[in-house]
This record gives C-alpha cells, sequence and structure tokens, in this order.
C-alpha cells in the first residue's frame, strides 16, 4: 500500500479577497465578540473593512478601530442625517479634524434621510452641506445616505459636484435613481438587500448597467442580514463574514463569476478610498 503520510497535500483555494466598505462594527451587538467577528471575517476572504462613523462619538469609536487593525480596518467620520441636528459649529470643527487623520478614508455617513425625519429637513440639509464641504477641504470621498430624498439629495450634490467623489451607501433605488448617481460619477455600494425578495428583488435586474469600477460590496451589519442566508445566526445580527454571501449574489446578477466580482470590487474599493493592500493579503 503507498505510504501517504509523505503523499503532498492538496491546499484548499482561499476564498476570493473583498472588502467590506460599510460596516457599522462599533455598534454595540459587537461588543462582546468583535475581535471574533474581525477574525471570521478574514477567514472568509474579507482582507479589509471601511468601519462607518455616523456620529461624533462614533466616528472617534471607528478610527480606534482603524488604529487597533492598521491595513485592515479604516474609517469614516460624519454625521448621519438622523443626528444632523447634532452637528453644531463646534462638533464641525471636532468632526473636520478626524477627518484629515490618515485612517479616516472619507467623510460620512452623510445625506439626507426623510423616511424618518429624526433630525429636521433644514438641519439634514445644511449638515450636509457642510460634510461635502468638508470632504472637498480634506481631499476625500464621501459615504452617502439617501432614503425618501432623492430630488433634494441630488439637488445638494450637483451644488457641489465639482468638489467632491463617492459612493452612495446601501444603494436600493430605481432604474432611474442608479441612472442619475451614475451620472453624477458616484460609485454604488450593495448589500444583503438584493437577498431581500420582498423588497430588493428589482436590484437583481439592475446590476448589470454599473460599471465593474464603480460597484462595491458591503455588509452595513448588525443590519441588513440577507435575507436568504442559511442557517442564519441565531442574534440575526449581520457580520462582514456575510460579505461572500452578498458578492455571490451580486455575480449572479451580473453574470459574472465572484473571482471575477471580487478582482474588481476590491480593486474599485482601494481606488476610491485610496486603500493600501494588505501585507500577506491574495487578491486572487
Amino acid at each position: 500500500m503507498p505510504d501517504h503520510s509523505t503523499a503532498p497535500k492538496t491546499l484548499a483555494a482561499a476564498p476570493p479577497a473583498l472588502i467590506d466598505i460599510g460596516i457599522n462594527l462599533a455598534h454595540d451587538s459587537y461588543d462582546h465578540d468583535r475581535d471574533a467577528a474581525i477574525a471570521r471575517a478574514h477567514a472568509a476572504g474579507v482582507v479589509q473593512m471601511v468601519v462607518t462613523g455616523a456620529t461624533l462619538a462614533g466616528s472617534v469609536r471607528a478610527l480606534a478601530l482603524a488604529r487597533e487593525h492598521p491595513g485592515r480596518l479604516f474609517a469614516t467620520a460624519g454625521v448621519h442625517p438622523h443626528h444632523a441636528a447634532e452637528l453644531d459649529a463646534a462638533s464641525l470643527e471636532a468632526l473636520a479634524e478626524l477627518a484629515r487623520i490618515p485612517e479616516v478614508v472619507a467623510v460620512g455617513e452623510c445625506g439626507l434621510d426623510y423616511f424618518r425625519n429624526f433630525s429636521p429637513r433644514a438641519a439634514q440639509q445644511q449638515a450636509f452641506h457642510r460634510q461635502l464641504e468638508l470632504a472637498a477641504q480634506v481631499g476625500k470621498p464621501v459615504f452617502l445616505h439617501q432614503r425618501d430624498a432623492h430630488d433634494d439629495f441630488i439637488a445638494i450634490l450637483r451644488e457641489h459636484a465639482t468638489n467632491w467623489h463617492g459612493v452612495a451607501h446601501c444603494f436600493t433605488g430605481t432604474e432611474k435613481e442608479l441612472q442619475c448617481y451614475l451620472q453624477l460619477g458616484l460609485a454604488i455600494g450593495i448589500t444583503g438587500w438584493i437577498s431581500d425578495e420582498r423588497r430588493g428583488a428589482h436590484l437583481a435586474a439592475l446590476m448589470p448597467q454599473v460599471p465593474a469600477e464603480r460597484l462595491l460590496l458591503e455588509t452595513d451589519g448588525p443590519y441588513l442580514l440577507p435575507r436568504d442566508l442559511t442557517p442564519k445566526p441565531a442574534s440575526r445580527r449581520n457580520e462582514p463574514a456575510y460579505l461572500p454571501h452578498v458578492a455571490a449574489a451580486v455575480a449572479r446578477a451580473r453574470g459574472e463569476t465572484v473571482a471575477s466580482l471580487a478582482r474588481s470590487s476590491t480593486a474599485a474599493a482601494r481606488a476610491l478610498f485610496a486603500l493600501p493592500s494588505p501585507s500577506g493579503a491574495s487578491d486572487a
């Protein structure tokens, strides 16, 4: 009988390298297992993550995480429209200081949200203008949020159109909205919403319209756990380790392989956010 003890072993192929461009990793739902969630993400091929800052305090926490995991985690610094009323002059000055720090790769999450109107619309618009101006000042992209506010959102972006670049985070809109964003030069962020047969089924038909160099992937965890994920975690919490599931859904919709989508989306994320290639990571 052959001696299998010295036979060469076949190594499992490494998963394609992915970047989660929108993960709320500072959220308290990760407090008990944040390091384990990061490890699970890396094991699943998520080689880098951009941690979302949605308040001034949340942006500080996102930056702290980026500094704890250099080259792997990065941060955004911004004030979500829900909290726009909190962006006074002192907060804006503090936000500007954060935005200039190298580990902070974008300004936002910023934009407009008329679905809930947790901040008055006038305050949302003012905060949005200020953060677009800040992004232009520091030369970094914007991480954008829009819900039920398309016309005002586009009007404000057009006022600043020569001074910014960025991504429409968690795109869930119509074909008309998609084409408008693309005409403005935005990248498009796709989440597990595409797997929601109730609300996101229309996204599949739109995916071939997004140029590969403008298509980014994100989980938006702990939110938006893909509805068709099996088995589902008992907590129903989304996390970056599930990004390959999102990538598979987007790749199917585009008629390409996950490996091809991974290469293009990873390159697009690095280009938009000026991310380095992590040492020891493969983009194959």
